[in-house]
């Protein structure tokens, strides 16, 4: 299935099927309103989730879940191998001299 996302002016993308989907929320006397379940699938939130809003530039307001630290883990891999204090300080030391990096033995 090919997505397509359109860039909209105030900086981020928004997707067709939310788009096209009827979208509307009422606000209750209590201030509080239903997030419609193409946008709750979108953002892949479900009851008891967290979500935090944002007004962008342009006024518009960007709805965004709250995701825990657990979710970083294994983003950022890690080096493929440990440098040493001696290999840093060679890096420096010719870098300053303006010499080429040396290449990657690994």
């Amino acid at each position: 299935m090919v997505r397509l996302a359109f860039f909209s002016r105030a900086g981020y993308y928004i997707l067709p099927e939310v788009m096209e989907a009827p979208v509307q929320s009422a606000i209750t006397s209590k201030g509080q309103a239903t997030i419609p379940k193409a946008v709750r699938d979108h953002l892949k939130v479900k009851p008891g989730d967290r979500i935090k809003f944002f007004i962008d530039p342009y006024g518009g307001a960007v709805i965004l879940p709250v995701l825990p630290v657990a979710t970083l883990k294994g983003m950022v891999s890690p080096p493929p191998r440990p440098v040493s204090i001696e290999d840093m300080n060679e890096a420096i030391a010719a870098g300053a001299a303006g010499e080429p990096l040396p290449e990657d033995d690994a």
